[in-house]
């Protein structure tokens, strides 16, 4: 969302749900990883950065190689249209990261726990008895999902569920903090600081002044 904020969109063509139908039945009989072989065929780049088993995204470059004749991977190194309109303002990102990874994790552990005492085994109860859903849609493959969606499997037993749960949380804070510092021009605010909010009010006046 911040890179197309501040950057723009990509022209890409707009998802056609006749050509996802086709690729889903081929997938269906073929599998998913004969899908991402033949994207790899199609559009090596963006099949090297892909898992087999990622169809929502193997099935989009399909779709997007399908319907303008062009891999992904090239249309994405294209500049965007409205790269120009995002030009016009100063964006200056604000990160909160932790100068105290144990901190961090406790924090993390403290969330998972809050979680599950809130509820979410008897939202994904609810989600499952639906009907429409399984465990390789991407939305059940978020964090907190999948890991309960195992243990109501009979897969794994509940404390195995917590800490899958932990691990796959701390493993996306990780992703995260690795995105923040690939931005030189972040301003950081200690997280773990207890005048973290003022620090980030501060940061946020000083750029408007």
């Amino acid at each position: 969302y911040y890179k197309a904020l501040t950057q723009g969109l990509n022209d890409l063509p707009s998802a056609d749900p006749a050509v996802r139908a086709q690729l889903d039945a081929e997938a269906a009989r073929d599998g998913w990883p004969a899908m991402h072989a033949r994207l790899a065929r199609v559009d090596p780049a963006t099949a090297a950065r892909l898992a087999p088993n990622d169809s929502q995204r193997i099935q989009r470059a399909l779709e997007i190689f399908m319907l303008s004749g062009q891999p992904m991977s090239v249309l994405l190194a294209t500049p965007s249209t409205r790269e120009d309109e995002a030009a016009r303002y100063r964006f200056v990102p604000v990160a909160l990261e932790p100068a105290d990874r144990s901190v961090l994790h406790a924090r993390l552990d403290a969330r998972f726990a809050a979680m599950l005492a809130g509820g979410r085994i008897d939202e994904v109860k609810a989600l499952r008895a639906r009907g429409d859903l399984n465990p390789n849609l991407p939305s059940m493959r978020c964090v907190g999902y999948r890991q309960v969606w195992e243990y109501l499997d009979g897969e794994v037993d509940y404390d195995t569920m917590r800490d899958k749960g932990v691990f796959a949380t701390r493993q996306l804070c990780k992703r995260q903090l690795t995105w923040l510092r690939a931005m030189p021009e972040r301003i950081v605010v200690d997280c773990c600081a207890q005048d973290a909010t003022d620090q980030a009010v501060a940061a946020v006046a000083q750029i408007g002044g």
